[in-house]
């Protein structure tokens, strides 16, 4: 493929079975990354004479340069000014100081983001883990005339909440109180049912 000398601002798509790619004297200022790694039957190449620009986007070119010996005439900077002539393979990360720093940086902020990922799905696996823990036991006595309800999973020290409730303050006959609240008969399966399905605990003293 023989392009030189044509006023070229950047390369036009490229074929793999290019054997030689002759883009000298045109106006490129770059090489887009990635643009030339399908060249793997590449035998002569030349891109000298053109105004190449040594900022951080030619990091990809300068990297295709050194590992490819197809190269007839090595392309140098036309700018900046303190980089001007200087051959685009021999580029040191020094001369590209500032695109360093920046990978840096973006590798530092990924690591933070991670971690901080990986504690908030630390934290919420632990809350799932405290609540499917938890349980609760409620107390009645015989005469049901009123109920306690404590937390097997409160802080320290343990604070025990007693409620009681007169069944007699609610009715005005005295019989009233004599008269079970429950079904017994049906009392076993109830607690049953409390202990499997809603993890609570009865406690009948």
């Amino acid at each position: 493929m023989n392009c030189s000398s044509h006023g070229l601002r950047f390369i036009p798509q490229l074929h793999s079975s290019i054997t030689e790619l002759l883009l000298q004297n045109n106006l490129l200022t770059t090489i887009t990354q990635g643009h030339l790694d399908m060249l793997h039957n590449l035998q002569l190449a030349n891109l000298s004479g053109n105004p190449f620009h040594c900022d951080c986007s030619i990091l990809y070119f300068r990297q295709w340069l050194k590992r490819n010996k197809a190269i007839s005439v090595m392309p140098v900077c036309a700018s900046p000014s303190e980089l001007a002539q200087r051959p685009i393979d021999e580029l040191t990360d020094a001369d590209l100081s500032s695109c360093v720093s920046d990978d840096c940086s973006g590798w530092v902020y990924n690591v933070i983001l991670c971690l901080m990922l990986c504690f908030l799905i630390g934290l919420l696996l632990w809350c799932m883990q405290l609540a499917r823990n938890s349980a609760f036991i409620l107390g009645i006595d015989e005469r049901h005339t009123g109920f306690e309800a404590e937390s097997l999973r409160s802080l320290k020290p343990k604070h025990r909440v007693r409620m009681r409730c007169s069944i007699g303050s609610l009715s005005p006959g005295a019989d009233d109180i004599d008269k079970p609240l429950l079904n017994m008969d049906i009392l076993p399966q109830i607690l049953d049912v409390l202990h499997k399905q809603h993890n609570i605990k009865i406690k009948v003293p």
